[in-house]
């Protein structure tokens, strides 16, 4: 039986749009996405660490610009297309740096991008302990590495991007037991990041039924059965106990949403982890959380990013 024949829509933009372009082309229906962005990369002239070298011909199989990649199935082309068209000019107006938004098309299988992505996802240290390895790579584990086997598929987190990587260092460097909620969990990275750090009471939320199925699986390939438990859910609502520490990866509006809400679920001297947001949206986020009873212990910044660590008094 042949493949399924899919359109693949590529749209030029930068690396601050990127993800916004991202969630528009999902909206649209997308099988998935894919980001392919230069600055993901570590720096070869000036890496922090030896497992920041990278292949050469990883490096130069990158566009120069930034593109996201999204496929749908061919009979549905031309209405995405248009409706696409449509879309664009409201991106360009609330985008602060869209860059070009210019589209391009290709004939693809199922075959050629469900896996093509693979080959820009290495293994890499998160932290002091934990190393984010996708489970098709190898990697020479040193005395104390915390190695999380991931399989993002087509959900987000693989530990690349600034906003999971601030999450995870923070959480390494910041918990110290108790009940665990992951809000937004995606790829399921921060739930189990966690539990491999010795929680063994993990609460992982994700609105979106594919990424709560690639938690799951991450979840078991990591070991964590009945230490991590993955449910469907829009952000806390349904939850009804306290937790001892919560992190959360998503954007700022929903970060400023969140944090109200979560403070009652949060028991005293909680600390909450939140990224996801854009160095211009600090300050209204930092304003959120003290408004709703949070006190800032920490704000790190990675490129155009920014996680803060606040607790609970």
């Amino acid at each position: 039986m042949d493949n399924p024949k899919y359109m693949e829509i590529t749209v030029s933009t930068t690396s601050s749009a990127s993800d916004a372009v991202s969630d528009a082309l999902m909206a649209l229906g997308a099988a998935g996405t894919q980001i392919l962005d230069r600055a993901d990369l570590p720096d070869t002239d000036h890496p922090l660490h030896d497992w920041e070298l990278m292949d050469q011909s990883v490096i130069d199989a990158m566009p120069e610009d930034v593109q996201v990649k999204a496929w749908y199935p061919e009979e549905e082309a031309a209405r995405i297309l248009e409706t696409l068209a449509a879309r664009l000019p409201l991106l360009r107006r609330t985008l602060s740096d869209p860059g070009t938004l210019k589209i391009t098309t290709a004939e693809a299988e199922q075959t050629d991008w469900s896996e093509n992505w693979k080959k820009y996802y290495k293994p890499f240290r998160a932290g002091k302990r934990l190393v984010i390895k996708p489970t098709w790579e190898s990697w020479d584990r040193q005395e104390g590495d915390l190695v999380v086997e991931m399989d993002p598929g087509m959900a987000f987190g693989t530990g690349t991007h600034e906003t999971t990587a601030l999450c995870v260092e923070m959480i390494e460097e910041y918990y110290r037991g108790g009940a665990f909620l992951d809000v937004g969990t995606g790829s399921g990275i921060l739930a189990i990041c966690a539990g491999l750090l010795g929680a063994g009471d993990v609460t992982a939320v994700d609105i979106d039924p594919d990424a709560v199925r690639v938690a799951k699986e991450n979840v078991e390939k990591n070991g964590l059965q009945g230490k991590v438990d993955v449910r469907q859910g829009d952000l806390i609502k349904g939850l009804d106990r306290s937790f001892d520490f919560a992190a959360a990866n998503i954007l700022a509006p929903i970060v400023c949403l969140l944090c109200g809400p979560l403070f009652s679920h949060l028991k005293p001297g909680s600390l909450f982890i939140c990224s996801g947001i854009l160095a211009e949206q600090e300050d209204t986020v930092r304003k959120a959380l003290a408004d709703s009873g949070y006190r800032v212990l920490e704000v790190r910044r990675k490129k155009d990013w920014v996680a803060f660590a606040a607790k609970r008094p």
